[in-house]
Order: C-alpha cells, then sequence, then structure tokens
C-alpha cells in the first residue's frame, strides 16, 4: 500500500490537487535533507486553519518533518500559503474526519492505522480560501 500510495498516487494528486475538491499539497522541510518535501492531502480551511488528519500519525514522513520544523506551506485551488503546523493529539481524529471531505476521509478511515489531526495556522492572506463541500462548492 504504502509504495503504490507513494510512486503512483501521491505524484498524480500533487499535480492535480487543485483541481480535486478537498484536496491541498502540504510542503514541509525535510528533517534530514533540508529540502522542500511536497505530500498531498486531503483536508479544509475553517477561517485561518487548515486541518488534516494523517492516516499513519507519526510514521507518516511529512508528520515526522514537522515535528522537527513546524514551519510549512499549504497550497490550496493552486495557491501557495504559509503557516504553523501543530500535531493535535487530545483532537478525536474519526471525529474531525466527519468535517473534512467525505471522499479522502473515507480512504483514510479504510486505510489509516495511527490517526492523528494537524492543524495548521496559516499566516498569510487567507481570505481567498473558501470552506468547500465535496462537490467543490462553498459553504
Amino acid at each position: 500500500m504504502i509504495w503504490y500510495q507513494r510512486n503512483l498516487v501521491n505524484p498524480l494528486a500533487r499535480r492535480f490537487s487543485r483541481f480535486i475538491p478537498g484536496s491541498a499539497v502540504i510542503e514541509t522541510v525535510g528533517r534530514n535533507s533540508g529540502l522542500p518535501r511536497r505530500t498531498p492531502v486531503g483536508g479544509r480551511a475553517d477561517g485561518s486553519t487548515f486541518w488534516l488528519v494523517s492516516e499513519f500519525g507519526r510514521h507518516s514522513q511529512y508528520v515526522r518533518n514537522i515535528e522537527a520544523n513546524p514551519n510549512v506551506r499549504v497550497q490550496v485551488k493552486g495557491r501557495w500559503h504559509t503557516g504553523k503546523a501543530t500535531l493535535v493529539d487530545d483532537d478525536d481524529p474519526r471525529e474531525r474526519l466527519r468535517s473534512l471531505p467525505t471522499m479522502n476521509s473515507a480512504v483514510v478511515r479504510m486505510v489509516g492505522t495511527r490517526l492523528l489531526t494537524v492543524r495548521i495556522d496559516l499566516d498569510d492572506d487567507h481570505g481567498d480560501i473558501d470552506v468547500i463541500d465535496d462537490r467543490g462548492a462553498p459553504r
């Protein structure tokens, strides 16, 4: 499953995320390399906060990068936003998935083994990020 996700799903999702409702790309700094690392994620903006649930929790490479350096960028609808990520251990990730895009949440619930909520507090002008439903329409 991890090979499939890393080598097939992620490259396609990174390229087309701006066209997929509820999809985004998170850019972290590699904890060993110091290079930018981009990972497609499903999530939702709620005001100046972007929420997502990692299906493999602290075993995800991007989560390990966040632990080393919480400064991230998030690409939503083709536009990059800077922010600071926080791993939210006391949040119920299964409940959080109910407020996130349905399709992505279903996949995360199905394949996820160690769910962990991630909150990203956005720094820049985020007025153009709409809270969207699963069809890509603003709510």
